[in-house]
């Protein structure tokens, strides 16, 4: 599957926003992407960073736009992973909206590691962000969820190969210090979890997170040019499992699970 992920300068003008992001997905198109997957907050900035407060969005628009990018996707036969703010019964969810290659929102995961701006803004929500693509079990995570293993040892248990993280983290001034951390917990959640992780972030102010694939030891096989708007591309096929690999996933189900039966593997995979 030829997955994508894309950086670019988000703020609080939508229009400006949406244009960019179907520029990009008519992109990916030529280049036979089948998953694109944008930023944290992608369609409208990440408040209070990129815009102000949530109340000043226009939704409105915001949904007429998102409606044009399912017929894009179902144009281009290409399944969206989009960095939104979700409204539902009067509360705002910082969400990716999954689309589907016939345009259909066939789910949403929202934010659940809340913090400072987050929760000042946002529910936490409550998904497992799990979904099916093309036979590949892919999930998604959210910004400041990287620095638990928790969240992607769910990922494991349900045997997700492929994980997506979506960022929205800049900073006035260039640290690469940063940076650097940041991608070290990019590392340690693919080797732990015996996982491809993709990282896309924004680059609304200099990056202090990567856009880049990590295999399922850890080694970088892309990374985008920092600071610069980007479309990285990349041809992902699930991965032979190893010696190494191997014990890695035996001894993390050792630590996990006291009943080996009681837990659901495909062996076919991992043995």
């Amino acid at each position: 599957m030829k997955i994508g992920v894309f950086q670019f300068k988000g703020s609080d003008d939508i229009s400006q926003n949406h244009d960019v992001i179907t520029r990009t997905i008519i992109n990916a198109s030529k280049k036979k992407v089948r998953l694109l997957v944008f930023q944290e907050c992608a369609t409208c900035g990440y408040p209070p960073v990129e815009t102000s407060i949530v109340d000043a969005i226009n939704f409105k628009k915001l949904n007429t736009y998102f409606q044009e990018i399912r017929k894009l996707a179902q144009n281009h036969n290409m399944y969206i992973a989009l960095g939104t703010i979700r409204v539902e019964n009067s509360k705002y969810y910082n969400s990716i909206q999954l689309i589907d290659a016939n345009g259909k929102i066939i789910g949403a995961y929202d934010k659940r590691g809340l913090w400072g701006w987050d929760l000042d803004n946002f529910t936490k929500g409550e998904s497992l962000g799990i979904y099916k693509i093309d036979d590949i079990e892919v999930g998604f995570r959210i910004c400041f969820e990287v620095r638990f293993p928790e969240y992607f040892r769910e990922l494991f248990k349900s045997n997700v190969k492929l994980c997506f993280v979506s960022f929205c983290d800049v900073s006035k001034q260039q640290s690469m210090e940063r940076y650097n951390i940041i991608k070290s917990h990019l590392v340690t959640r693919a080797v732990e979890n015996v996982m491809t992780v993709v990282s896309v972030n924004s680059i609304s102010d200099y990056q202090t997170a990567p856009t880049a694939v990590f295999d399922l030891n850890g080694y970088v096989l892309k990374e985008a040019p920092i600071n610069q708007e980007y479309l990285l591309v990349y041809d992902y096929s699930v991965p032979k499992i190893g010696f190494g690999q191997k014990g890695r996933i035996r001894n993390s189900r050792e630590l996990i699970y006291k009943d080996n039966q009681h837990y659901n593997y495909d062996r076919s995979y991992y043995e």
